[in-house]
């Protein structure tokens, strides 16, 4: 199994985690539609024999219904699991009390007394800012209920300064969770990928498979039976899928090469970078196993550098 460390001296985890975003979410995703617990207890229990036991999650996901769902799956299967979870900064959230309140809440529906990762979702400063949610995830790491701080969504300078008031209290700064995939590639052009790099900060890769644009599975004829959040994203629109065939052909032809499917391909390029952990979702046990066939290959330095080259609009 290939590993990396959550930040300087950090947990080891498997080079590729299980996103729950999906997981009780009715809003975006449809959960209850085309797909319901027992599809998503069976992605948890494909993903934990296929060997990845770090799932991400966070508060607002369903209202809660992911932690919960995740904590429950966790009891039941008796599975080692690395959990992973972020607290949003409401602007009604003005003290620091509240970011002590929303651990215990989220601690509870996932069924634990501590977790690996706990990390800000979203940099979004009201009266409370970037040192209040810092001194109050350093106190929560000195009383043992979080092993590793993160943020998510963090700037260069948002990231640098977090892990400037953390190293204060000796605290490393673990990972910056952040979209990255193949359509995405805005870290690599605003500094955050090569800062993580300098200061040892993990990348946890959200959306790494782009909402599924890189399992191959989408062209212009699929557009009319686009469901939940995809309807409103223009790439799936039959112009914009259109547009990104260039990159589809190339994905399609390395697969072959390499006997994998379009979506290992597309993760094994995130993988083979180093320090960048991606987080596919998840919603079934065959998605599971499918993602779990990007680990343990590595695509050839020709062959990234030309998915790298391919330009998308």
């Amino acid at each position: 199994m290939q590993t990396l460390t959550l930040g300087p001296q950090g947990p080891s985890v498997p080079a590729l985690g299980v996103g729950t975003w999906a997981w009780g979410d009715r809003l975006f995703w449809g959960y209850g539609k085309d797909f319901d617990k027992a599809d998503v207890e069976g992605a948890f229990r494909a993903s934990a024999e296929a060997g990845l036991t770090l799932f991400d999650t966070a508060e607002v996901y369903g209202f809660g219904e992911s932690e919960r769902l995740l904590g429950e799956f966790c009891r039941a299967s008796g599975a080692p699991v690395c959990l992973a979870t972020k607290y949003f900064p409401f602007p009604w959230r003005w003290r620091r009390q509240d970011i002590h309140q929303a651990l215990t809440e989220s601690l509870a529906r996932l069924g634990q007394a501590k977790i690996t990762l706990y990390q800000i979702h979203w940099p979004w400063e009201f009266i409370l800012k970037t040192p209040d949610f810092m001194a109050a995830l350093a106190e929560e790491v000195q009383a043992g209920r979080i092993e590793r701080v993160g943020v998510s969504n963090y700037g260069a300078e948002q990231m640098r300064q977090a892990h400037r008031l953390l190293a204060e209290r000796g605290i490393p700064l673990a990972v910056n969770q952040v979209s990255y995939s193949l359509l995405d590639r805005r870290i690599e052009e605003n500094g955050v990928l090569a800062l993580a790099e300098e200061l040892g900060v993990t990348i946890l890769a959200y959306s790494p498979l782009a909402q599924g644009l890189l399992t191959g599975k989408y062209g212009p004829d699929s557009v009319k039976t686009l469901q939940g959040g995809r309807k409103l994203n223009p790439r799936f629109s039959a112009k914009g899928l259109t547009q990104l065939e260039p990159l589809f052909d190339l994905l399609k032809e390395l697969a072959a090469k390499y006997e994998k499917t379009p979506a290992q391909t597309a993760l094994n390029w995130l993988i083979t970078q180093g320090n960048v952990i991606p987080i596919p979702g998840a919603k079934t046990a065959d998605q599971a196993r499918q993602n779990s066939g990007a680990l343990g290959w590595a695509l050839s330095a020709e062959d990234r550098r030309r998915l790298g080259l391919v330009k998308v609009e």
